[in-house]
This record gives C-alpha cells, structure tokens and sequence, in this order.
C-alpha cells in the first residue's frame, strides 16, 4: 500500500502570472483614479469661478434695483449706488470688485456702462455690461434696471 503525500497547490509560474496580472490591473486602476480626481479638481475650480460671477450678479442686480441714483466714476473706477437712506460703492481694482465688506475676485477684462441705452463714460448710469477675463470663459455680465421719473426730474 502506497500513500500519496503530494498536496494540490500552484506552481510557482502560475502565481507569477497571477502577480503580474494584479499589479497591471492595479496600476491601470490607480492611473484611473488619478484621471478622475484631476477631472473633479477642474468642475471644482470652474464652479467655484461661476459662483463667484453669480454672486456678483445678484449682489449688482438687487442692488440696481434698490437704489435710485447710479453714477459712474471714471476717475476712481468706482460705481456709487444712491438712495434717500443709504449709498454703497463697487471699487473696481485689476483683479477685483469690492463692495463693502464683500470682495469678489473676479477679473474684469472690459466694463461698459449705459444710460437709456447709450454708451456713456462716466456719470448717471442705467445698465452695465461686464466682460470678464479668459479665466471665466470671457462670460458676459449684464445688469440694468428700469427708470423711473426722479432720474429725470433732475
């Protein structure tokens, strides 16, 4: 009678071949994820720089629409809101807009302001055109608001 000691296992070429198919697929697996996360970084990036263009967006929009004198300062780039209780500026600096206590890092490539639909350089404005820089898809910006007759009595 004769015993059989031999144990069933692999050999060894095989488990290489196992290795080496782990590690590529692991390797593809990882190059994935790093594709993956470096596409999450630019969504990220580009929703943050669209939410900083609608924040200014509303910021101006309610702000045209509760103040009843808008004039243009050419000299200090400054828009200064008025009404009978309170005024507020937009400062407009190279990389920047601040308002108050708020400060929207935008980057503003060209500004044009109107009155009753005709481009004006500076003083009473009605509407205003913003064109930022390449950073935010040179989007376009625009905000007026209705006249009424007090801009007109004066």
């Amino acid at each position: 009678m004769t015993i059989n000691h031999k144990i069933q296992a692999y050999t060894i070429s095989e488990m290489v071949v196992v290795i080496i198919l782990t590690s590529i697929t692991v390797g593809i697996a990882f190059s994935v994820l790093s594709l993956v996360r470096s596409h999450m970084n630019v969504i990220q990036t580009n929703l943050s720089k669209d939410m900083k263009l609608s924040l200014l967006e509303q910021s101006l929009f309610i702000d045209f629409n509760s103040y009843s004198n808008i004039s243009y300062n050419g000299l200090e780039d400054q828009l200064i809101l008025k009404s009978e209780i309170d005024s507020i500026a937009y400062k407009f600096g190279d990389r920047l807009i601040i308002k108050d206590l708020d400060t929207f890092k935008i980057e503003i490539a060209d500004k044009l302001f109107f009155l009753d639909g005709n481009h004006v350089n500076g003083g009473q404005v009605d509407a205003l055109k913003l064109k930022v820089s390449k950073d935010h898809h040179r989007q376009l910006l625009f905000v007026c608001k209705d006249n009424d007759a007090s801009l007109y009595m004066n």
